[in-house]
């Protein structure tokens, strides 16, 4: 069977059960057509179960077909745990899904991404304060990321799309393709069209109550830290936050009135650590570290010819490789915000945002309140450079 089938991936996804095995036949066999050419014995060493290697054996037609449909369409994908574009993020948590499907533009979960949770029925104080987050956090070139639910969930999207460039991914207990609650399936789509809608679960996969403890961990492992605006000292959203600690990812409380009944899961976080924030910039300077090591995978996913080229950017700009010219140039000496680059450059702010990500890595770039800006020392042009050279 050829590497790239989708066919044998998708028949280990619906082999369900345990992941952990799954993973390791991954990582034993390398692809997951080997990994059904390895045969039963192999399967079993992997600690498999019965129904597992039966569902291996002979997967569910009807729903192997239906997932292989929509993996045809435009814009559908299937990342697997062997896929080096899985996200980076995600792989060192305790329990990384075995693939994700995803509806939009993949290359988005590599972006620096902030989850922000919190209530379905948050106060009218909370819902604008997820937008003032959101909003803000989308205009300083970090994703938000969120899972569809009403209220804070649906509050941070929207927000998000409504910055030029923002990047917004959703992940859902749900299949793919499958809105929940049902009247957020416009926001569903818009999302898809502008960032990127995920799911563990099989395209047609109906919402259980089981999925969504499960999904949180997929969407706090994709975030470099997680804020929660509103919540009950008993909601999904303290799940979410306590999973994000366990993943050794920042967590975020936004504090409220003592008479909120919906302050009280935030003050509890706060009491056990979390990181009381009253604005975007202050959530921002906390991932730096994070954004760094994020930076690093980034540098190995892109190739070695490629990343040598980027980590050896040099102190003059007139030798930066070709496709960071129109980057460099809209950069002027006043700080630039990402919508501004997006228009100057064509560029989508995902691949901005990996650009000056590196770039600012490197030292010739210096980012302030999500506005980008030469860094002093850095600020001949190209084409002073070229006209320099040629006098």
């Amino acid at each position: 069977m050829p590497t790239d089938d989708p066919t044998a991936l998708a028949t280990l996804v619906l082999a369900g059960g345990a992941t952990a095995p799954r993973r390791l036949l991954l990582d034993r066999h390398g692809t997951p057509g080997a990994v059904l050419a390895a045969g039963t014995a192999a399967w079993r060493a992997a600690g498999l179960d019965d129904r597992q290697a039966q569902a291996l054996r002979r997967p569910d037609a009807e729903v192997l077909q239906r997932t292989l449909d929509w993996l045809r369409a435009p814009d559908h994908h299937l990342l697997g745990w062997h896929d080096p574009d899985y996200p980076a993020t995600l792989r060192t948590t305790g329990s990384p899904p075995l693939a994700l499907f995803v509806d939009g533009d993949p290359g988005l979960l590599w972006h620096p991404a902030i989850a922000v949770v919190g209530s379905r029925s948050p106060t009218a104080g909370g819902r604008e304060n997820a937008q003032a987050f959101a909003r803000a956090l989308a205009a300083s070139g970090i994703s938000v990321v969120s899972g569809l639910a009403a209220g804070i969930d649906a509050a941070a999207h929207e927000a998000a799309l409504s910055v030029a460039g923002g990047i917004t991914v959703a992940v859902v207990g749900t299949g793919p393709d499958v809105a929940y609650p049902p009247s957020h399936a416009a926001l569903r789509d818009r999302i898809a069209a502008q960032g990127a809608v995920v799911s563990e679960h099989v395209p047609g996969t109906l919402a259980l109550r089981s999925h969504f403890p499960s999904r949180n961990r997929i969407l706090a492992g994709l975030a470099l830290g997680t804020l929660v605006v509103e919540a009950a000292e008993r909601s999904g959203a303290l799940i979410t936050a306590r999973q994000a600690g366990e993943a050794g990812r920042e967590v975020f409380a936004v504090p409220g009135s003592i008479h909120n009944p919906l302050a009280r899961g935030c003050h509890r976080l706060i009491r056990e650590g979390a990181g009381l924030v009253e604005s975007a910039q202050e959530v921002i300077a906390a991932i730096g570290p994070l954004a760094g090591e994020l930076a690093q995978a980034l540098r190995q996913r892109l190739g070695e010819t490629e990343s040598a080229a980027i980590s050896a950017l040099p102190a003059t700009p007139g030798a930066l490789p070709p496709d960071y010219y129109p980057l460099w140039e809209a950069l002027g000496h006043d700080p630039t915000g990402m919508d501004q680059l997006v228009a100057r450059t064509g560029l989508t702010a995902a691949e901005l945002s990996s650009m000056l990500l590196i770039m600012e890595l490197d030292g010739l770039v210096t980012v302030d309140h999500g506005r980008y800006q030469r860094k002093t020392g850095f600020f001949t042009s190209t084409a002073s450079s070229t006209q320099a050279e040629g006098q």
